[in-house]
């Protein structure tokens, strides 16, 4: 990857651990699509080992906030539905996965658009934890079914419970890629190269997330992705 490359990504990933920190959700969508044109073999080990940090961080600030009977069902369901994206993983030619996490990115983020206001039980939970079980592993993109489930729940209650929520899976998918020879070493290689960024995005998230107006912030980060999701699909 040429510096200038590496770049963008690291501004990418900065510029997307600012968002998440402060909204509880963004990440992947910011990124899986820039990953996804700078070098689509990045794409899931990547964004799954460099959201663990970010998560780890989010999960103990707001650890007060976790809704633990929500993150029980949600993570039991997706840990089963690992193995689901891992063979998805399988049957998609590395060619055509920027126009498959392209289209997952915006699928995911026209859903989120249009999902009316609700409650959630454990129906919800479950079926969010399997959609991100296999979507996650696939392509690293697992956020959209979550923050639906939270979208109407207290900002510092989505934030933690989404984090913990993704912390568990992504260790669970990365673990399940690299025992079955999908993962390679060499992008996490590349995740050390980006820490630096990720770190300065998250310790600004925390000078602006109890103020920042988080319905703004969810909504231009769903445009984003439906742009950069586009884009991807297109290959431009």
């Amino acid at each position: 990857m040429s510096g200038e490359l590496l770049v963008l990504l690291a501004v990418t990933v900065a510029a997307a651990a600012f968002v998440q920190g402060a909204s509880g959700l963004g990440y992947a969508l910011i990124v899986a699509p820039v990953a996804g044109l700078v070098d689509p073999g990045l794409l899931p080990v990547f964004l799954l080992a460099s959201m663990i940090p970010l998560n780890l961080y989010v999960a103990w600030r707001e650890r007060s906030s976790l809704d633990l009977r929500g993150a029980g069902w949600i993570t039991g369901a997706r840990l089963a539905a690992t193995p689901a994206g891992l063979l998805l993983l399988a049957v998609i030619p590395e060619r055509d996965l920027g126009l498959f996490v392209g289209g997952a990115t915006v699928l995911a983020a026209l859903v989120s658009l249009a999902a009316p206001e609700f409650a959630p039980g454990r129906g919800a939970f479950v079926g969010a934890g399997l959609v991100t079980g296999i979507t996650e592993t696939a392509t690293g993109v697992g956020g959209p079914p979550l923050a639906l489930v939270y979208q109407h729940r207290p900002p510092s209650e989505l934030r933690s419970t989404v984090a913990v929520c993704f912390l568990v899976g992504e260790i669970a998918s990365l673990a399940l890629l690299f025992a079955t020879g999908r993962g390679q070493a060499d992008h996490l290689g590349t995740v050390l190269w980006i820490l630096p960024a990720l770190a300065a995005g998250a310790a600004l998230s925390r000078l602006v997330h109890q103020r920042l107006d988080a319905r703004r912030l969810r909504l231009a980060v769903l445009v984003f992705a439906l742009v950069s999701g586009l884009v991807l699909m297109l290959g431009i």
